[in-house]
């Protein structure tokens, strides 16, 4: 089932598929160029957050700036993973070639989806994340290789936030590797490059 998301599917040249995931008060459109940036071959997945916040698009609801609804947090992590696989069925695309690319919100749903073992990403490429779970279960990730981008002045995903989330993900044998950007919470032309450039290099290329 497609669960009434919104989203783009641009299909790409390589045998690689991008899943989009915008930040909260963004849209199926706004991460297209980044991923295309990032790999111009690439097929794009991008669907809209359901959950509305005064009106803005987000993945899931939180409590106040910084606290998750934790329990919305699984229920839409669940959802998302099963607009994906139906969404793979449909336009003929091999999960086992998904990287997940998320900003802010997009990269919280991204990592519950990761830390609850829903998809089996090749990859995943998360912008300005905060742990999105107090208490994820203790799933192997073995497989899993992870590039996190940190704003050194995020007021928002503060470097001890980005820190905790890549000592969770590699607890769990994840491979992660941190850049933190001379940057805030905004996405610059320095994550741009670093995202392409270790994606090029990774082993998931």
């Amino acid at each position: 089932m497609m669960n009434d998301f919104i989203y783009r599917f641009i299909p790409g040249a390589g045998d690689r598929t991008l899943l989009l995931l915008h930040g909260t008060g963004g849209n199926e459109n706004d991460l297209l160029p980044l991923g295309r940036a990032i790999d111009p071959d690439a097929s794009l997945l991008s669907p809209r957050g359901k959950v509305l916040e005064n009106g803005a698009p987000r993945f899931f609801r939180r409590l106040a700036e910084g606290i998750f609804d934790e329990k919305d947090v699984v229920a839409r992590a669940q959802e998302l993973a099963n607009f994906v696989s139906a969404a793979a069925k449909k336009h003929a695309f091999d999960e086992k070639t998904l990287v997940a690319i998320g900003y802010s919100n997009g990269a919280n749903i991204a990592s519950a989806m990761i830390l609850l073992g829903l998809l089996k990403f090749r990859g995943a490429i998360l912008s300005r994340p905060m742990v999105p779970l107090s208490h994820p279960p203790d799933t192997s990730l073995e497989n899993c290789t992870v590039l996190i981008c940190g704003g050194r002045f995020d007021p928002i995903a503060r470097p001890e936030q980005v820190n905790a989330l890549a000592e969770l993900l590699r607890d769990r044998k994840a491979e992660v590797e941190v850049r933190m950007q001379e940057s805030g919470h905004e996405l610059t032309d320095a994550d741009v490059e670093a995202a392409r450039d270790w994606l090029a290099a990774s082993a998931i290329a």
